[in-house]
């Protein structure tokens, strides 16, 4: 009979978890937005049969300046808005045509997601409640009542494996 030594039994259940952790965050939904990926608005990544994203028709800006900056989520109340929670960043200078912009948002997986935009009005990478503009997935309102975050449950868009299209139109207080 093989003598196995504590120490390497240790070792190779450690390994055999890692493994298992590792194969499964390929895979879960839930361990996907740790990835925090600041992409490109590629339209390429929207193609048929590219997999799963959200098409974002964004629409409403008060002025073509400054920053406009798209975020995905998964929307589970854990994730969604929280600080560092995002799965996937789209940040780029306003330029609409006819009033709209256009983005693609690529997402892990088939599941359920949240997009949240904010415009940077001057560009200067701080929320300035009195100028900037946003919104949500299925444009939940916002008003001087409400300046919280819209409930999860208001903005989720279900995804397939295949992009689907949204229109956000931009709210300013």
């Amino acid at each position: 009979m093989l003598k196995i030594s504590g120490a390497y039994r240790k070792g190779a259940a450690a390994a055999a978890l890692a493994a298992l952790v590792m194969a499964g965050s390929a895979v879960a939904p839930a361990q996907a937005y740790a990835q925090r990926q600041h992409i490109d608005n590629d339209m390429a990544r929207c193609a048929a049969g590219a997999g799963s994203a959200i098409i974002v028709d964004v629409s409403g800006f008060e002025t073509a300046s400054g920053i406009v900056r798209i975020q995905s989520y998964p929307a589970t109340r854990k994730a969604w808005l929280e600080k560092g929670a995002w799965i996937n960043r789209i940040e780029v200078p306003v330029k609409p045509v006819n009033g709209k912009m256009r983005f693609c948002v690529p997402l892990p997986s088939a599941g359920r997601y949240g997009i949240a935009v904010r415009h940077d009005v001057n560009g200067n990478g701080k929320t300035d409640l009195s100028r900037d503009g946003g919104g949500f997935s299925n444009n939940p309102k916002a008003s001087i009542f409400n300046l919280g975050k819209p409930a999860v449950e208001k903005a989720a868009v279900p995804v397939g494996s295949a992009p689907v299209t949204i229109a956000i139109s931009l709210q300013y207080l």
